[in-house]
């Protein structure tokens, strides 16, 4: 069986995704309230009662703020390393239960393998996921995702990680030029996500697309962006433009909040 992946939404406002294989159902952050998400879910043909587990990439609301609704359901494990686990615990009366990882490691959980990776962020320790399913032969091929959003450049690190792929989630928060024009952003915040730590522009996100040397990649998707200094328009336009290697992958500009058909891996 394939491995089955739906993007329920994705923005600066929230993010969370549903992997699906023959043995797991898995969500990839929970930046939806814990009824939003519930309804997002079954708005796919799917229920939070089956679903197994959930995977936190850090503790920014966008990507962890369901996590107080969902700590109801007993039978929801949350996947966390260590500083990410006790930031959201603090801010909880509830304690979900925690399964605790230790950045750079590869473990199991059921039929997935599942590898973090440290991304440059202003987070306690933030990550990114690779999640790997498959026996490596010809009925069981290996099939793979890489989860790579909030991180303020490209590190070879990071690089190295999300090259040999399927598909790849990757961050084009914002426009440099919207951001610039932007009024409700004061200069300290403006400061903050076009730093080292911050988040990746559109431009940045076309140089890595740009230069990385045969990568595995079969579908790309830019996510995360900014509903006040980006757009789906503008994303497209600055991705397609200048250089353009021979691609051999789709790529598809997720627009905020909208969730997206269902890819088969």
């Amino acid at each position: 069986m394939s491995m089955r992946f739906t993007i329920l939404g994705s923005s600066s406002s929230g993010n969370c995704s549903l992997l699906v294989t023959e043995h797991c159902k898995v969500l990839i952050d929970a930046g939806y309230s814990g009824k939003q998400l519930c309804k997002l879910l079954q708005s796919v043909g799917e229920s939070i009662e089956q679903i197994d587990a959930v995977f936190i990439t850090h503790e920014h609301s966008d990507h962890a703020s369901g996590i107080r609704g969902l700590s109801k359901f007993q039978h929801l494990e949350f996947y966390a390393n260590r500083e990410t686990a006790k930031a959201v615990q603090s801010k909880l009366t509830k304690r979900p239960t925690w399964k605790l990882f230790e950045t750079g490691t590869t473990f199991e959980f059921r039929d997935l393998e599942v590898t973090s990776f440290s991304i440059p962020h202003d987070a306690y320790d933030p990550v990114g996921f690779v999640f790997k399913n498959g026996n490596g032969d010809l009925f069981t091929p290996y099939r793979s995702l890489a989860w790579a959003t909030d991180l303020g450049y490209v590190s070879e690190l990071v690089r190295e990680r999300i090259r040999h792929v399927d598909v790849l989630v990757l961050e084009a928060n914002h426009d440099a030029d919207m951001l610039n024009e932007d009024t409700k952003r004061p200069w300290s915040v403006k400061q903050r996500i076009i730093g080292r730590h911050g988040h990746l522009s559109n431009r940045a996100a076309k140089e890595l697309l740009d230069s990385m040397e045969e990568p595995w990649w079969k579908k790309v998707y830019l996510a995360h962006l900014s509903k006040d200094c980006n757009s789906v328009e503008k994303v497209a336009a600055t991705v397609t433009n200048g250089k353009n290697h021979r691609r051999s992958y789709d790529i598809t500009v997720v627009p905020p909040g909208e969730t997206l058909p269902s890819f088969e891996i």
